[in-house]
């Protein structure tokens, strides 16, 4: 139990008309500090997005995914920044296609098996 430590995560989704607020989830960044971890997963289905907003470029939307992985990994201005930082800046509510769901807390030991596993549930 003493392995345990808190972690943060959102749900990473697409929102192709803002003012509907309709979308579709579509990854999950997480966020453990005493472990010094970051990470996000993500999957697009091109299939449902194309039947959910047939005018949005899948590639556009990948280009920006792209980009959040490179400021987990630590690539960039916003990459040369701490964890927490990278991470509250991922996290801050947008008006922009891609945005988070608000941030929710627990407790792990292996942050990198909790983001597959949430990633599993929220995104597959």
């Amino acid at each position: 139990m003493q392995d345990r430590v808190t972690y943060e995560y959102a749900v990473i989704r697409v929102v192709p008309k803002v003012e509907r607020e309709e979308f579709m989830n579509v990854g999950v960044v997480l966020y453990a500090k005493r472990k010094r971890f970051i990470g996000i997963k993500y999957h697009i289905n091109k299939d449902k997005l194309s039947a959910f907003a047939p005018n949005l470029s899948i590639d556009l939307i990948a280009s920006y995914l792209q980009a959040w992985e490179s400021i987990c990994n630590g690539t960039g201005y916003i990459g040369q920044q701490d964890i927490a930082f990278r991470f509250r800046w991922l996290t801050a509510p947008k008006s922009t296609i891609l945005q988070c769901s608000s941030i929710h807390p627990g407790l792990c030991s292996d942050p990198q098996g909790v983001l597959d596993k949430l990633f599993e549930f929220y995104v597959q």
